[in-house]
């Protein structure tokens, strides 16, 4: 059996000694390492490392995906294409712990793979497979792919996460004080625990829960027969599920059924936090809902360079050292694209998950005004794209494709595919603006922009998720008003368009190109403002004190 030294290879911090899972169905730890889709990924990975970098006694769960999520490449046509590409990874380690997880009623075999601390730096990490010889294929392929679109598949990978994550747990002999579910995906563990204490009070002594979705359309659900038939509930009947949550419907939400499991939850923006409380007050017996706001690792993602130069203050090492990371950035655009970007013209940058909300190409609303912008030689701009829809997301697909149709024939505007760790820090180190434009109250946090501040990139946002907590328009960015909320989508959307190229062309560009010692100041500011509070080590610091110790 795999030892606690083992695992840890560090002490944990006196203040920090309760010990803690964090499940989440994905982590960003590493760009080698491909188990992560987005945003959740990319906050559980920092989560991991602050935690590794305060020393505090957790460790995460998660799950060992063969071909993670997908490998983004473009067709003949230049359309994007997902691709499978089956992933081997030596330095995890095989911990020699098999078990086995009941799905369907039928044992389904599952291995463990450890990622020790000092690989990435990050809080150790299990990782669950049932890609193994034990199991047929339909058993196998479980683990294959990230956020499976086969319902059945994506019930059995949250039975392996939750309740083979508690498992592994008690074989381990963690002795585990507090399950943190990151999101709905894990909500099996309950039921697990619940079978192991056998009263629901126990359980919620011992779990919490951030929930990251702002709208009640994207928690997930499922029927109660079919996640019956699927053992969702361990040893528990359904009607006993109805019976200790209070539930009649013949759905089940896993959002509303966290928050009754729970003893706290949270939201992941003051915002947000508000929203949630909103959303899910009619629920009977749910938790608190309080608010955490989301935060990124300096650590990970800084530039040191540019570091220095701003904590020197001295301006000119900040313009040559982003003209550096530009021409960085620039070598990926003329290798995908076949362009050639001048690191002196100005560079806007919307990178993020696809998805219909995020208004990808709000730029474009206006075609006319966007080439006119495109084409203005006296305060030139380069525009780039980047992001992953979900694979058989049709809308963003088609939306993602327009805009490389759209920006192909454009010589200062590129769409880059690969959109991960790597890409996206190049991207925020290169961009000169971050653009950030979702529609309102439907980013619960966001957290690209904070990376984006580390680096010297100006955030133009609307006031959406973490960024009312920290923008000051014109100070440390640039602020889009948005839009009376009553007003239609398409009224708003043709409103904020219009204010964001507005801001460009009459604040952003002639201040980049006419006053530069105020464009560096707003980044001075945007780095001094960024931390400690949107720090990773600020949040993972409030989720031991809040959530997991109850101050």
């Amino acid at each position: 059996m795999i030892s606690k030294d083992e695992i840890f290879g560090y002490q944990p911090d006196e203040k920090y000694k309760k010990p803690v899972a964090y499940f989440s169905m994905e982590f960003a730890i590493d760009q080698a390492l491909k188990i992560y889709s987005g945003g959740l990924g990319f906050l559980a990975g920092s989560h991991m490392r602050s935690a590794y970098e305060l020393k505090q006694n957790i460790v995460g769960i998660g799950m060992l995906w063969k071909y993670g999520y997908y490998d983004q490449s473009r067709d003949m046509n230049d359309d994007m294409k997902p691709i499978f590409i089956e992933k081997d990874y030596s330095f995890l380690q095989d911990t020699g712990i098999m078990f086995t997880v009941p799905i369907h009623d039928s044992p389904v075999h599952v291995k463990a793979y450890l990622l020790h601390p000092e690989t990435f730096g990050s809080a150790p990490l299990f990782l669950l497979t049932t890609n193994l010889n034990e199991n047929d294929e339909q058993s196998r392929s479980i683990s294959y792919r990230l956020y499976d679109s086969n319902e059945a598949t994506r019930i059995a990978q949250s039975i392996i996460l939750g309740i083979g994550g508690a498992m592994l747990l008690d074989i381990l002999g963690l002795n585990i004080e507090v399950y943190h579910m990151n999101e709905g995906h894990s909500l099996p563990l309950n039921f697990y625990l619940y079978s192991k204490y056998q009263n629901l009070e126990e359980v919620k002594k011992r779990v919490v829960f951030t929930t990251h979705t702002p709208e009640a359309a994207g928690n997930e659900e499922h029927r109660f027969n079919l996640l019956k038939e699927m053992s969702f509930f361990y040893h528990l009947q359904d009607h006993e599920v109805k019976h200790i949550l209070n539930i009649e419907s013949d759905s089940l939400n896993y959002t509303v059924a966290a928050l009754k499991f729970a003893r706290k939850a949270n939201g992941v923006s003051k915002l947000h936090g508000k929203v949630a409380q909103e959303m899910w007050k009619g629920n009977s017996g749910i938790c608190e809902i309080i608010s955490i706001t989301n935060a990124q690792n300096k650590t990970y993602w800084k530039d040191d360079q540019l570091e220095s130069a701003l904590t020197a203050k001295n301006d000119d090492a900040i313009i040559a050292r982003k003209k550096a990371m530009k021409k960085q950035l620039f070598k990926v655009v003329a290798d995908q694209c076949g362009k050639l970007f001048d690191e002196n013209v100005l560079t806007i940058v919307w990178a993020r998950r696809f998805a219909g909300y995020k208004r990808a190409d709000m730029l474009m609303y206006d075609w006319n005004r966007f080439i006119k912008l495109i084409y203005n030689s006296d305060h030139p701009v380069q525009v780039i794209w980047a992001g992953k829809p979900y694979p058989e997301d049709d809308g963003a697909i088609e939306q993602f494709n327009q805009i490389i149709r759209r920006a192909k024939p454009l010589a200062n505007c590129a769409v880059l595919t690969g959109y991960e760790l790597g890409l996206s820090a190049l991207l925020k180190k290169g961009s000169d603006v971050w653009l950030n434009n979702p529609r309102m109250y439907r980013e619960a946090s966001g957290t690209s922009g904070m990376t984006a501040a580390f680096n010297g990139s100006i955030n133009l946002s609307l006031p959406d998720g973490w960024v009312p907590e920290f923008a000051k328009d014109k100070e440390n960015s640039f602020v889009i008003q948005p839009a009376d909320n009553n007003l239609p989508y398409y009224e708003k959307d043709q409103k904020e368009a219009e204010e964001l190229m507005g801001i460009l062309e009459n604040t952003v560009l002639p201040m980049y190109y006419n006053d530069k010692t105020k464009w560096v100041s707003i980044i001075k500011k945007a780095a001094l403002d960024i931390v400690p509070a949107f720090d990773s080590g600020r949040m993972v610091d409030e989720y031991y004190n809040k959530m997991y110790l109850g101050k």
